[in-house]
């Protein structure tokens, strides 16, 4: 389970960004740069950040899709295909209006 999972599971990391069913794809960009990169208090997590750019490609960022595929060259198969389920798990959730 990765950190982004248990913040959500727990809800006992307030300062943790979360993605939200509001945020546009610029918007979740941004916050996967922020789990690629550590900024702005979020762990290093590829994971997550692979999540949440797939999500934000989802909903019309371009640069979210160059930063998954090239983050991608960094990670097992393993931790895609997590970063693939937690993505369908956030968005059969209810969680994401996404643009087809």
């Amino acid at each position: 389970m990765t950190p982004l999972d248990h913040a959500l599971e727990a809800h006992d990391t307030p300062a943790l960004p979360l993605p939200t069913p509001g945020m546009d794809g610029d918007a979740l960009f941004r916050l996967g740069l922020a789990y690629s990169s550590g900024l702005d208090g979020c762990p290093i997590d590829r994971v997550s950040a692979h999540m949440i750019f797939n999500l934000a490609a989802m909903r019309g960022s371009v640069e979210a899709r160059a930063y998954r595929r090239d983050l991608s060259l960094e990670m097992e198969h393993d931790e895609i295909a997590e970063a693939q389920r937690a993505a369908r798990r956030w968005i059969d959730a209810g969680s994401s209006n996404l643009a087809a």
